[in-house]
């Protein structure tokens, strides 16, 4: 493991901003996006799709990296370029989703365990000839009545471990993903408890399987409300909760904190994150990684029809535009209406 070039890879990803685009939706995550807009979910449109993204002219401004799905690892843009190069050389960092997905836990009714491990060594050995260097596992941690269990957790927090071990020793950056889902009433106090439970136990098992912490980077839930509870939380105190949790928990050797959106429209997912940076320096830089809060506006604009390329790179642009100016708590509301 060469600890000093997981860390410089690390630090890359979460520059002063900048942030990730999580462009690994799974073949039947993306059919869903696509049936939205109704164009056909076949290689090619999914490859069209991406290759948009990947073009946007002077996006690099705002994202470090790049999470891509082992399909689109694989496939090139129009001129042959193959998509991880295309990236490469613009100064955009390759990554690659790496679990098998979430399964029902067995004998815990409710609760899932991702699976993946598995064949990993050899699959991130393949990832990383093909020009990945970074990677990422998500866990789900569900909240409801009794839920979730002790034992839920701590199976995802082993398994995220071992991911993150097998990843360094490929030379890949481990992004360690514990998402707490948002489904449900629960109330924000609750999040935050359930959140800072998840991180600890994450954190105990990255430490006993001697995971090098300045060599990945985190992408966790915000401390939110649940989506159906009644009481919302406004933005200034999911920003304060959200940062005096990961103050109690996040060591501070961790480069890095790479949000999840986790449902949250585009705009708020950016109030959020700019009003958590607004609060000060923290010990980690605070950044994004975001999938649908990046792809919604340019997915509905281009709706499968290459006239309405430039248009939909232009939503992309901005959104990106918006989400690196919250890195440095500069976003306003006004910017959704400028003129990019």
């Amino acid at each position: 493991m060469d600890k000093a070039a997981l860390s410089t890879t690390a630090r890359s990803l979460v520059a002063k901003g900048k942030g990730i685009l999580a462009a690994d939706e799974s073949t039947p995550t993306i059919k869903k996006r696509f049936d939205s807009i109704q164009v056909e979910s076949t290689a090619e449109n999914r490859g069209a799709y991406r290759e948009l993204l990947f073009t946007t002219a002077g996006v690099e401004e705002f994202i470090s990296g790049v999470i891509l799905f082992e399909e689109t690892l694989r496939q090139t843009a129009s001129d042959g370029t193959a998509f991880p190069r295309l990236l490469a050389d613009r100064g955009i960092i390759p990554g690659i989703k790496v679990d098998m997905g979430a399964k029902p836990m067995a004998g815990f009714p409710g609760e899932k365990i991702t699976e993946g491990l598995d064949g990993l060594r050899e699959r991130l050995s393949t990832y990383r000839e093909l020009g990945a260097r970074f990677a990422k596992w998500r866990a789900v941690i569900t909240i409801a009545h009794a839920l979730p269990t002790p034992a839920n957790i701590l199976a995802n927090a082993h398994a995220l471990a071992r991911y993150a071990a097998l990843c360094q020793e490929a030379g890949l950056v481990p992004i360690v993903e514990p998402e707490v889902l948002m489904d449900g009433a629960h109330t924000i106090e609750r999040c935050d408890t359930v959140t800072a439970r998840t991180l600890q136990s994450v954190f105990e098992e990255l430490f006993r399987f001697q995971v090098a912490l300045e060599g990945i980077l985190l992408k966790p839930n915000m401390v939110i409300s649940g989506l159906d509870c009644p009481v919302q939380a406004d933005v200034e105190e999911v920003a304060r909760r959200t940062v005096a949790c990961f103050q109690k928990v996040v060591p501070a050797a961790v480069p890095g904190v790479v949000f999840l959106s986790g449902g949250q429209s585009a705009r708020i997912a950016t109030a959020h994150l700019n009003a958590m940076n607004a609060l000060g320096d923290q010990p980690w830089e605070l950044s994004f990684s975001y999938g649908r809060a990046l792809q919604e506006d340019p997915l509905k604009t281009w709706r499968g029809d290459a006239a309405h390329t430039q248009a939909a790179q232009q939503a992309f642009y901005h959104r990106a535009q918006c989400n690196g100016a919250a890195r440095y708590g500069e976003y306003s509301e006004a910017m959704e209406n400028a003129v990019t």
